[in-house]
């Protein structure tokens, strides 16, 4: 019975061949498949790509023939190559020319690739059906020819998505590890953040090993002015007792200012910055945070980062409100980034006002005033003292002054009124003189 070979029993010839060892040449009358085989794969580049998809899902099994790896890997290279052809615009569109399919390292024949490809997603579904180590091949082949970072890691994140649906607890471990190590084969601009704090959750889900929850915050943390808030409040783990995973958090932090060649500017430092506040309010608040952990929250960034410290300073606000049991060696040690430059008019004035903060944290300038009106507080008995001492001696003074002034007056007053009286008698015998003389005066001229 003669077999004509056609993409859908591709699988079915070399699963034949392999096991019945058709493909060793005994003799002239034993048939040989492999080469029927091979010659019908000369026309591949006339498929359709139904025909490919077909034929990659029909041979996916080939693994385990090394005889046969050449086949699979011929028709999953046209397959690849089909969808970084710049013609393609729908499933069924095939080339008759397969110069057209070679490629270029030019950089402008990148660049129209790297185009083309970031619109065409609509295989992702497509190519559901490959098994694990197939995806691993097909993903490292696209690479190969330098399809667009973007596209391959949206299609990672749609097949881990959907395979994961309804696959059991083992199926979704190694899914996910294979995923993890595909995408640290991509530029890490090229990665969604959100798609990686999902993956993380499912990793941190799954309880899959410590070396994998690594690699996706070696993801993550280079990414981090990109993320928001919402992201960062990971509920903590099993026995803390605290309301988020600060330790993620101090990770990614960290991983974001060492973990990676990129340059940190000015620009992604203050995004940063913004972001960790908000989470530093958010955190603030839960009782079971360590001031260890909440102090390493707030150093973790340069002052450099942050051209306000009013949000700072409400989380510290906060954090020292609900943990009032700390002692006054903690208080300072947390308070101790807060820059008061950077504080408003508004919060520097609550500052100063504020009981919860130590004095160390507080304005120079007030905490001088404080601590001249508690030193005049702490010396009032002996200041009301010698104010009291001062003031007797005054008026003593006062008194004594104003009764010798008194009895100077008062002889003066009678020395007056004796020096009077004798002038008085004076001036009345001086008179009684004149009044004698005068009486003789008409007889004298006369």
């Amino acid at each position: 019975m003669e077999v004509t070979p056609s993409p859908s029993n591709m699988s079915l010839l070399c699963s034949a061949a392999h096991f019945m060892e058709l493909e060793c040449d005994d003799g002239p009358e034993t048939p040989n498949l492999k080469p029927h085989i091979e010659k019908f794969l000369e026309g591949i580049r006339f498929w359709t790509w139904s025909e490919l998809v077909e034929a990659l899902k029909q041979c996916q099994d080939l693994f385990s023939f090394k005889g046969y790896l050449a086949i699979l890997d011929r028709i999953m290279d046209h397959l690849i190559e089909r969808l970084a052809s710049p013609g393609i615009t729908s499933p069924n569109t095939c080339s008759s020319n397969r110069s057209s399919f070679q490629f270029s390292c030019d950089t402008s024949s990148n660049n129209s690739l790297r185009n083309n490809c970031s619109g065409a997603t609509w295989w992702f579904e497509h190519l559901l059906f490959l098994k694990i180590d197939l995806l691993d091949k097909v993903t490292r082949t696209m690479l190969s020819y330098d399809f667009d970072h973007g596209v391959v890691s949206r299609f990672l994140f749609y097949y881990h998505n959907s395979t994961c649906l309804g696959a059991v607890q083992d199926e979704k471990i190694e899914t996910t590890e294979v995923v993890i190590d595909l995408l640290l084969l991509l530029d890490l601009r090229s990665i969604s953040c959100k798609d990686l704090f999902n993956l993380n959750r499912m990793a941190v889900g799954l309880k899959m090993s410590t070396s994998f929850i690594d690699k996706i915050e070696s993801l993550i943390g280079p990414l981090l002015d990109q993320t928001t808030i919402d992201y960062l409040l990971l509920p903590s783990p099993r026995g803390r007792g605290q309301a988020y995973d600060v330790g993620f958090v101090l990770r990614l932090v960290h991983i974001f200012f060492f973990g990676h060649s990129s340059e940190v500017n000015s620009n992604r430092l203050k995004k940063v910055a913004k972001m960790m506040d908000l989470f530093l309010v958010e955190v603030a608040p839960d009782p079971r945070l360590k001031p260890f952990e909440f102090e390493a929250l707030i150093t973790m960034l340069p002052d450099t980062a942050r051209e306000s410290h009013d949000q700072l300073y409400l989380a510290m606000d906060m954090y020292l409100k609900v943990h009032a049991g700390l002692s006054d060696k903690e208080k300072i040690s947390i308070c101790g980034t807060l820059n008061h430059e950077k504080l408003s008019a508004e919060l520097l004035r609550n500052l100063t006002r504020n009981l919860v903060f130590p004095s160390e944290a507080k304005p120079r300038a007030y905490v001088t005033k404080q601590n001249r009106m508690k030193s005049l507080l702490q010396e009032n008995d002996h200041l009301k003292n010698f104010f009291e001492s001062v003031f007797r001696k005054s008026f003593k003074n006062i008194e004594v002054s104003e009764d010798v002034e008194k009895r100077s007056y008062d002889g003066e007053e009678l020395r007056g009124d004796s020096e009077g009286m004798q002038n008085g008698s004076q001036l009345k015998r001086s008179g009684t003189h004149i009044m004698s003389n005068a009486m003789y005066l008409p007889k004298l001229c006369s």
